[in-house]
């Protein structure tokens, strides 16, 4: 009995459409947490409230239907995203009214729509490989940050006098000098030094390629490449390995030739 409803429940874990119901669950309290923002009558905000606990339970008995059909529990929390799906279920559970908690389980309760990222394997992908590339990508920030000190300490010397503003000290001028990355109006910044400095066109041109050019394009470069081996491993996990598939294969044949032996000793005794 118990192993009937073990698999049972396996099978459900695993089918498409629960999956598609699940995802659909979690749009519906996203809208729902949504709707919420907004001055809603009496008979919406009931609404909402039965939503709410319809939401809460179904997550709770979806995490229950996950752990009941993992093989060996003790793997179940093995899982970043397992313990983050239980956290936020359990927290959630914290009834909603004008208690010292009600604020803390009404954010929790926003963080249900990350939830999507655990159901939909793509997502998982994207997520794993920026929190693989952080630490390749520390280098680079660094790097970025010494161009950005020393660009900003020139600045704040050469054009304090004409915009304190903007150049008042360095760390207003790295605040500009972020400005200027982002493209946001830097012409005018450079059309106003260049005023007192013609030449101070050089400053901001080889700032723009050290900053958004070449180290930009390093960050994109380094996170498309753990992407890339990310996918490689989802699909060394999805896809047999060329030893299974040889495993396989000369199972197969083992099993051809017994078939084949069986035929031609049938063969032999119908002739007797």
């Amino acid at each position: 009995m118990l192993s009937k409803m073990h698999g049972a429940l396996v099978r459900l874990r695993h089918n498409k459409a629960f999956e598609f119901f699940v995802i659909a669950v979690i749009i519906i309290s996203a809208l729902e947490i949504g709707a919420k923002t907004y001055d809603l009558s009496e008979p919406a905000l009931l609404i909402t409230q039965y939503l709410d606990v319809f939401i809460t339970l179904f997550f709770l008995i979806e995490i229950l239907i996950r752990f009941i059909a993992e093989e060996n529990k003790k793997d179940f929390f093995k899982s970043g995203w397992n313990i983050f799906d239980t956290l936020v279920v359990v927290i959630s559970l914290i009834p909603v009214n004008e208690s010292e908690m009600a604020l803390l389980a009404r954010l929790i309760r926003i963080f249900r729509v990350l939830r999507m990222i655990s159901i939909v394997p793509e997502l998982r992908v994207l997520i794993n490989s920026l929190m693989i590339a952080l630490p390749r990508l520390g280098y680079v920030v660094l790097l970025m940050f010494i161009i950005f000190y020393i660009y900003a300490a020139i600045g704040s010397f050469l054009f304090n006098d004409i915009n304190p503003v903007l150049w008042g000290n360095i760390a207003i001028s790295m605040l500009t000098l972020f400005r200027v990355m982002t493209f946001e109006d830097w012409t005018d910044i450079q059309y106003e030094t260049m005023e007192v400095y013609p030449m101070s066109w050089i400053f901001y041109m080889t700032f723009i390629f050290f900053t958004a050019f070449a180290f930009l394009n390093m960050v994109i470069g380094i996170v498309v490449g753990v992407m890339e081996e990310e996918h490689h491993k989802e699909r060394r996990l999805t896809e047999p390995s060329t030893k299974d598939l040889q495993e396989q294969i000369a199972s197969l044949g083992e099993q051809l030739t017994k078939l084949q032996t069986s035929i031609d000793n049938n063969k032999v005794n119908a002739n007797r």
